[in-house]
């Protein structure tokens, strides 16, 4: 699935190092020649993640790594290409009204679900149906309570109506979902849809790949769908495994074990001078953060949050954990996003400072009364631990970096690792249990901030660390009012003001994705987003 992700994404966005081997086929050399053009079919290519699923259903995960497998099992109405465009994909043809309340989807004829039946408006309605449940639990109903009715006018024909206009719908909320199928769920109770088996053991789409089994901790194993609608992939199947640790996953690359990897941070640079490796580089949509959980009352002062992004030199970290690999990132966008302020003049920046954070901290009523070198008030010290996801090595290293700069200003930062899984239970409603967590979103390919800082999100959605500002939240309204993307550009240039004023979370830097890959695969097209786009048209020459 295409979702915004938060994903950890994060996307997020969120943003997993992700591996990938070629079960004996990556033995292709990038000094060999050209290949003769032709696609080749067969090979297994493993995509190694640091993160294991958590399920398989895009209305209820919210993680990337169950998101990278979900891209293979399921398609979606539409779909955005490279260049961050609508394309069509399980619709051959939308209509919308004039006035944008009204959306006519024409599907498909003859697309199959994996076990061999038609998807049709019924599986169509059934999907977007389940987050208007009053029984749905799960945290994507957002992009959803704008849908006033959803109407089968036909075998292949669906309409949506709104409740009011809403531009994220077209070029979000119709290309992030995957049709699930009426005929094997429609009798599960929408209460008990998000932990039914389907889930786990037995996910079935119209996408490219079918799944084939998932061992816990070990891999997910998806094959070729002969009767793809889109034509049967070249690869006979990928293997998604599981390798906590990112040092061993380029360890494994380095020794041919390994095809396909997300490398985060400088060790790009080794895997470029692997033979049999070559190396994708681009910026992605995506940003690095640390998020202030202001359920604890030592965040909830905007002086304080202040502070601490004062007290963070965030270049010193683009600089020496990322090896200048990344941008200081001051707002939750992007800058190849087309919706990237213009007038940056306006957004505050927090360079660093630790005499002005010192200040705001004494502002907020932080001093050290008695002389620890810890600052305290009301008798409570300014201490805290800081999560972040095992096996992502330089949120790792930033988790040291944060807390050696905080130390300086009086404040205690304790680095806590934690197994993905885990963490995404930790972080998530119903348990939110986190001090400070580092993480990143993976954007979405239309921007809508709604879903992580609108304070209505605080309690079942995305926004974990319990942001709330009516003003923003009357903006963001606001903004999805809004067909013309000017106009929606503009409103979007004060919310960012707003957030950067505020910063519920540290904004810390845009990363630069790099993938590396066989040498000898081909078809392989670099999205902003998605790390396994067009998977089904990969191949491996075996030259």
């Amino acid at each position: 699935m295409k979702k915004n992700k938060i994903v950890f994404s994060m996307l997020l966005i969120f943003m997993l190092l992700l591996t990938a081997c070629n079960s004996g086929e990556v033995s292709g050399d990038k000094h060999d020649g050209k290949s003769d053009g032709k696609p080749k079919q067969g090979g297994d290519l493993v995509v190694g993640s640091t993160g294991e699923p958590t399920l398989f259903n895009p209305l209820y995960s919210t993680d990337s790594a169950s998101s990278d497998i979900e891209d293979l099992i399921y398609s979606t109405l539409l779909d955005v290409n490279e260049k961050l465009e609508v394309e069509y994909d399980l619709a051959e043809d939308v209509k919308q009204s004039k006035d944008g309340l009204s959306f006519d989807v024409k599907l498909r004829k003859g697309v199959k679900f994996h076990d061999g039946k038609e998807m049709t408006a019924d599986d169509v309605v059934f999907t977007y149906s389940i987050p208007l449940n009053d029984d749905y639990v799960g945290e994507r109903g957002t992009n959803f309570k704008v849908i006033k009715s959803i109407t089968k006018k036909g075998k292949y024909e669906v309409e949506f109506k709104l409740k009011h206009p809403d531009p994220y719908f077209y070029n979000v909320t119709l290309g992030s979902y995957g049709i699930l199928p009426k005929h094997i769920l429609k009798d599960v109770p929408i209460s008990k849809l998000g932990e039914h088996e389907f889930n786990r053991k037995n996910p079935i789409g119209t996408g490219p790949f079918k799944f084939k089994e998932w061992k816990q901790g070990q891999y997910v194993k998806v094959e070729a769908f002969d009767h793809y609608y889109g034509g049967r992939p070249h690869l006979d199947s990928i293997t998604y495994k599981i390798i906590p640790d990112g040092n061993a996953a380029l360890t494994q690359l380095q020794a041919g074990d390994i095809g396909y990897y997300v490398i985060k941070g400088p060790d790009y640079k080794t895997a470029e001078g692997f033979d049999h490796v070559k190396v994708e580089t681009k910026l992605g949509l995506n940003y690095s953060y640390i998020g202030w959980n202001q359920k604890n009352e030592l965040f909830r002062d905007k002086k304080v949050r202040q502070a601490l992004s004062y007290a963070i030199n965030r270049q010193a970290i683009v600089d020496q954990v990322l090896d200048g690999d990344g941008k200081v990132a001051n707002i939750p966008e992007s800058p190849i996003s087309w919706n990237y302020p213009k007038n940056k003049d306006k957004i505050k920046t927090f360079d660093y400072n630790p005499e002005k954070a010192k200040k705001l901290l004494k502002e907020a009523g932080w001093t050290d009364s008695d002389g620890d070198g810890i600052l305290d008030k009301d008798g409570k010290k300014f201490a805290f631990t800081m999560k972040t996801n095992q096996g992502n090595k330089p949120r790792e290293d930033l988790a040291v970096v944060v807390q050696q700069q905080l130390k300086e200003i009086g404040i205690e930062a304790k680095p806590q690792i934690v197994e993905w899984s885990a963490l995404i239970e930790q972080m998530n409603p119903p348990n939110w249990d986190f001090d400070a967590i580092i993480l990143g979103w993976s954007l979405a390919t239309f921007p809508d901030q709604s879903n992580i800082f609108h304070s209505k999100e605080a309690k079942k959605g995305l926004n974990y660390v319990w942001y709330q500002n009516k003003e923003l939240d009357k903006l963001l309204d606001k903004a999805k009012t809004y067909k013309d993307r000017e106009d929606y550009q503009k409103i979007y240039e004060k919310i960012y003001e707003i957030l950067a004023e505020d910063q519920p979370y540290t904004f810390l830097y845009y990363e630069n994705y790099h993938r590396a890959m066989p040498a000898n695969m081909k078809g392989f097209v670099f999205h902003p987003k998605n790390d396994l786009y067009k998977a089904e048209d990969w191949w491996l020459d075996k030259k």
